[in-house]
């Protein structure tokens, strides 16, 4: 299936209505993961390998994302993601990389699917200024707002900017060639954004499923132990921090 804008555009729609969420206002991402119940696992992954995810016929899904890469990118593989476990018709397991120009077009989908989601163009024209809106001369200064308000880094908010034609491609060359940290530094902003995070972090309920079973007698506390191990959780140590406490 090739790219659509408009069919791209629909179905994030559906996605936003189907879950309770505003056409545009930023999506509080690892709320969303614990609501659709997505054994989400940030791990430190090479640089060109940004996340994957998984779907078994029981409806059941995981998705890896690259701990190693900054919280930005972090949110855009996520969204990426989303639209291979519920958009996509029978997604195969694949190390996906987005934003990296891939000509495959699923691939392709699932960026443009991702830059909407995240960054809806009624929210987008919400926070810029009419006359910046008519001169498509948009400031460094509403750029950062936007990129904290939407929670995206500064490559995936220019080129949504591009695609939806707020700026010209000479305005997106001059803001991409200034250096991300040092205008967010100078413009007051936190850093956090721009920086990697979240290693060892695991959303959903997989230790609950296990520690039911446990109780249940439905397993051994070895292999509830060894399960936890799978998700790198140090059940000797838990203990042995809350009887300090």
């Amino acid at each position: 299936m090739r790219p659509n804008k408009f069919v791209i555009e629909k179905q994030v729609s559906g996605f936003r209505s189907d879950n309770g969420l505003s056409l545009s206002e930023p999506i509080a991402l690892k709320s969303l993961l614990l609501k659709l119940n997505i054994l989400t696992i940030f791990r430190p992954l090479s640089e060109n390998f940004s996340g994957m995810c998984l779907k078994d016929k029981s409806g059941h899904r995981f998705m890896l994302v690259n701990s190693n890469q900054s919280q930005g990118r972090q949110h855009f593989t996520i969204a990426h993601e989303l639209y291979h476990l519920y958009i996509e018709e029978n997604p195969t397991p694949h190390k996906c990389n987005p934003g990296n120009g891939s000509k495959d077009p699923v691939e392709q989908c699932a960026d443009m699917f991702a830059s909407s989601l995240l960054m809806p163009e009624t929210g987008i024209c919400q926070l810029i200024s009419e006359t910046e809106l008519t001169t498509k001369n948009i400031s460094i200064a509403t750029v950062l707002k936007l990129e904290h308000y939407f929670s995206v880094s500064r490559s995936a908010l220019l080129y949504r900017l591009l695609n939806i034609k707020l700026i010209t491609e000479i305005t997106r060359a001059k803001i991409a060639a200034l250096g991300v940290k040092s205008s967010v530094r100078s413009f007051g902003y936190d850093t956090a954004l721009y920086e990697s995070a979240n290693e060892g972090l695991i959303i959903g309920d997989f230790g609950e499923k296990a520690h039911g079973l446990f109780e249940q007698g439905k397993i051994s506390e070895g292999h509830y132990i060894e399960l936890l191990h799978k998700i790198n959780i140090d059940e000797t140590q838990e203990n042995e921090d809350s009887t300090r406490c």
